[in-house]
């Protein structure tokens, strides 16, 4: 036994995951199997809970159609042109790059914050998945709205699922891929096949009655009770900004480094129109028939199951793992930035076992829509200076990656932008009175692109001006 276990350490302790240098050439990946990961991270469980907030909020049909697709379209340019770009040049983790720009001091705190949101975001995944193995062991689960474990038996099937997605993320970027590339082929058929399955509950007997019926019984225009309206705005911001923190806010710099042309920011696109498009329609026509039913409260596990009966339910449980492993993985990069003497696969085990915990507060999964767009306001001024630092320095002959050119623990041009960035944003949200998180996302990053600049050249002044650059 402990010949196993230490051969099993050994493997561990031998994948190298390259977090303080550059990808090699001879490591990188191809579009297939950038495609069959992005498509398995986003075709995922918590689909069956963002597709239902349209419904539960209102949403007209006509906005919801138009909403998807634009905004879809705008988060796969933002991978193509803005995340897949910078780290195909760089070929290095945001972490590693964002601590070359802010110093040691300053990136500990982003890692720290983005490792916790990292977790809160894989611990819905694990909520997600234990809702339909729930369902398929005849346990109660948590419903959509619920804030609070419903039983014992439901937090030991977490800490059975988180274990598990834990396990696989601790083997590195090759395993998370691998296991995702299993599973994405089919998820979407599943996804698809519910939707379909259930129209016939609705009233809709032919392809033609489907609109009539989708504006009258699915995106009414109506919101629940408690529920605040959504918009065209919602959706198109919500289905552009949702991952603002992996492609604007470059998080996916970690996973894109390994693509061997930037144009697999491409690869995005299976992603979006796939999961965040129909399976978010899918689920919101589930949703539908759910309350038609009488079930004002349905979990995502009782979502699937009655459109694709137990296939539906495994899919879910599926769908949450494909997108914890990677997100853990992420979690488990950034957490490494605060103890660097430790191997990654222990962190990212503790990572796990964190996300795991968090994941038995069904809260999580019921303001999984409020907790994103908190993400994507602390996440996207970050990104902004990265890609000003990267790309527009040289040309203004500013010093890049300043923190490490002077040997510096905080960069204070940094840190200024950052702070600035999101009291200036929240400020607006205030001011606008607006209840969606989501929109200060893209103020936040143009507010950081345009002050960050500034407040380097100040401190070039302030500071004698450094002898030479550092240049990537």
């Amino acid at each position: 036994m402990e010949t196993k276990k230490a051969t099993l350490t050994q493997q561990l302790d031998q994948v190298n995951e390259y977090e303080r240098e550059p990808i090699p050439q001879g490591e990188v990946k191809g579009f297939r199997q950038f495609v069959g990961m992005v498509a398995g991270e986003h075709i995922a469980g918590t689909e069956f809970v963002i597709g239902p907030l349209f419904v539960l909020h209102g949403a007209a049909a006509i906005d919801v159609l138009w909403g998807l697709l634009i905004g879809n379209l705008l988060a796969t340019l933002s991978w193509t042109l803005v995340c897949a770009p910078i780290a195909v040049k760089t070929r290095l983790t945001i972490f590693y790059q964002l601590e070359k720009i802010s110093g040691t001091g300053l990136v500990k705190i982003y890692n720290g914050i983005n490792g916790l949101l990292f977790c809160v975001t894989a611990a819905a995944m694990i909520g997600v998945s234990a809702s339909a193995v729930g369902l398929l062991a005849g346990i109660d689960g948590p419903g959509l709205t619920d804030l609070y474990p419903t039983s014992p038996a439901w937090v030991l099937i977490i800490f059975a699922i988180g274990i598990v997605i834990a396990v696989v993320a601790t083997f590195g970027f090759d395993r998370v891929s691998k296991f995702a590339n299993i599973f994405a082929p089919w998820m979407p058929f599943v996804f698809l096949a519910a939707g379909i399955a259930v129209l016939p509950e609705l009233g809709v007997t032919s392809f033609a009655q489907f609109w009539e019926v989708a504006e009258a019984k699915i995106w009414t225009g109506t919101p629940q009770p408690g529920q605040t309206p959504y918009t065209f705005w919602h959706i198109m911001i919500f289905s552009w900004l949702c991952n603002s923190a992996m492609h604007i806010g470059l998080s996916d710099m970690s996973i894109y480094r390994y693509a061997k042309k930037s144009h697999y920011g491409l690869a995005s696109g299976f992603g979006m129109y796939i999961g965040h498009f129909m399976a978010w329609i899918a689920s919101g026509i589930l949703c539908a028939v759910a309350l038609e039913s009488g079930n004002a409260n349905p979990s995502p596990g009782e979502i699937a199951f009655m459109g694709a009966g137990i296939a539906g339910a495994i899919c879910v449980v599926a769908a949450g793992w494909t997108t914890a492993n990677p997100t853990i993985y992420r979690a488990g990069l950034a957490i490494q930035g605060l103890f660097p003497q430790l191997k990654r696969w222990k962190i990212t085990l503790i990572v796990g076992l964190t996300a795991t915990a968090l994941a038995c507060s069904p809260a999580i999964v019921s303001k999984l829509d409020q907790f994103l767009g908190f993400y994507a306001l602390l996440a996207s001024p970050v990104g902004a200076v990265i890609l000003v630092d990267v790309y527009l320095f040289p040309r203004w002959n500013l010093p890049q990656n300043f923190a490490s050119l002077r040997q510096m623990s905080f960069n204070w041009a940094v840190l200024g932008t950052w702070v600035i960035a999101v009291a200036s944003s929240y400020l607006l949200y205030l001011i606008w009175q607006v209840d969606f998180f989501f929109f200060l996302a893209v103020p936040g990053w143009i507010i950081a692109a345009l002050v960050y600049p500034a407040l380097a050249y100040l401190q070039v002044r302030l500071i004698s001006k450094p002898e030479k650059t550092l240049h990537i």
